[in-house]
């Protein structure tokens, strides 16, 4: 599985085409590559809040989240990852029969999964959470997702790239639709407890 990580960030084209060559078998065991890629940025959040701190402002106090508070929000991101990509999968299945396209469900998670590989990377900045920096890999890996999934869905689904372009826009709409459904549901568990706790 890692190859294909380091072939998605160095030479993402080849890496598609080797992955859209692959035998249905191995689409079934590429659906958990999501759910150990995930693991990086939960266990790096969790690091970096409990025992690194951020600050506010030039002078502010280093600000902590308790261990038990952050093992509670760190599990929910770990999972909320792996259900997101499974979504978005399922969606890429669900939708490719419109673009003329042959799919399963195991090849849409496979396609949403291998495409978040930057997101799920720059989640290591966790580890050091400085405001500027996290925002600036941040934006740099969205850029790089999205990119990844304009280029990736064409040739795995063997599709026109001006039907890839539809299918893609689709895909990236859904999206959307699931980023607001996630800061809805944010503010919706903080309600029921899931508030993060500072250290004093």
């Amino acid at each position: 599985m890692i190859q294909h990580t380091f072939g998605l960030l160095t030479r993402p084209n080849a890496q598609w085409k080797t992955v859209a060559g692959l035998p249905d078998s191995s689409f079934k065991t590429l659906v958990l590559y999501p759910w150990f890629l995930a693991i990086l940025p939960a266990v790096a959040w969790y690091y970096g809040t409990t025992q690194v701190g951020w600050t506010v402002g030039e002078h502010g106090e280093t600000i902590k989240l308790t261990e038990a508070s952050a093992r509670q929000i760190c599990i929910l991101f770990y999972l909320t990852m792996v259900v997101c990509v499974s979504i978005i999968g399922f969606f890429i299945h669900w939708m490719s029969d419109t673009y003329g396209a042959q799919s399963t469900v195991s090849r849409g998670i496979v396609i949403a999964g291998l495409a978040a590989t930057p997101l799920f990377l720059a989640g290591l900045v966790g580890f050091y959470p400085v405001l500027w920096l996290d925002m600036l890999v941040g934006v740099a890996a969205v850029c790089w997702a999205v990119y990844l999934m304009y280029l990736g869905i064409p040739i795995v689904m063997n599709i026109p790239e001006e039907r890839g372009f539809l299918f893609s826009s689709a895909v990236m709409g859904v999206a959307m639709v699931i980023l607001i459904c996630l800061m809805v549901g944010s503010v919706i568990l903080w309600d029921f407890g899931a508030a993060p706790a500072f250290t004093d």
